[in-house]
């Protein structure tokens, strides 16, 4: 599933563009780590950022244009939120997509799984059913690929520690 020369770009990738877009995107609060952001991608689109929208969610993390609004309308420098191609624009640009998901996890953050914590588990819930359903099943592939992605960065840490 996870080919090591894909896991390894998208890694990179993503590694760009969590360290890059606090120049592009104004988010002052960041609850989401790198690692999170990465395994939502992969869970969400495997990476793959070709695919521009697919049934109304865009981008590599599949952003809707609700989740979006809610998020508060993150734009591209060059961009304003009533712009036609605002939405498109933000969320198919990976560090703009980014800071969506980080602005939305800040406010509609929760304990999804009860575990008296809020974590990347929860961001995940959150993301993939909204905050009013995030206590709700989550489909099987789903979390089958982002349980092995946090598996795999949980023993990454542990081996760089």
């Amino acid at each position: 599933m996870f080919s090591r020369i894909g896991f390894v770009l998208s890694v990179l990738v993503l590694w760009s563009v969590i360290n890059c877009f606090s120049e592009s995107v104004d988010v002052p609060l960041k609850p989401v780590t790198e690692d999170c952001l990465e395994c939502l991608c992969e869970a969400l689109s495997g990476c793959n950022a070709s695919a521009v929208c697919v049934n109304g969610a865009c981008g590599i993390f599949r952003i809707t244009w609700g989740f979006w609004v809610e998020a508060g309308q993150l734009t591209l420098p060059n961009d304003t939120a009533l712009s036609d191609n605002a939405f498109t624009n933000c969320v198919n640009e990976p560090h703009c997509a980014a800071g969506t998901i980080q602005k939305y996890m800040y406010k509609h953050g929760q304990d999804c799984n009860n575990d008296q914590k809020i974590n990347c588990l929860d961001y995940g819930a959150l993301h993939k059913m909204g905050h009013l359903k995030c206590r709700n099943e989550l489909s099987y592939s789903f979390v089958n690929t982002f349980s092995k992605c946090l598996k795999i960065k949980g023993r990454q840490a542990t081996a760089a520690g």
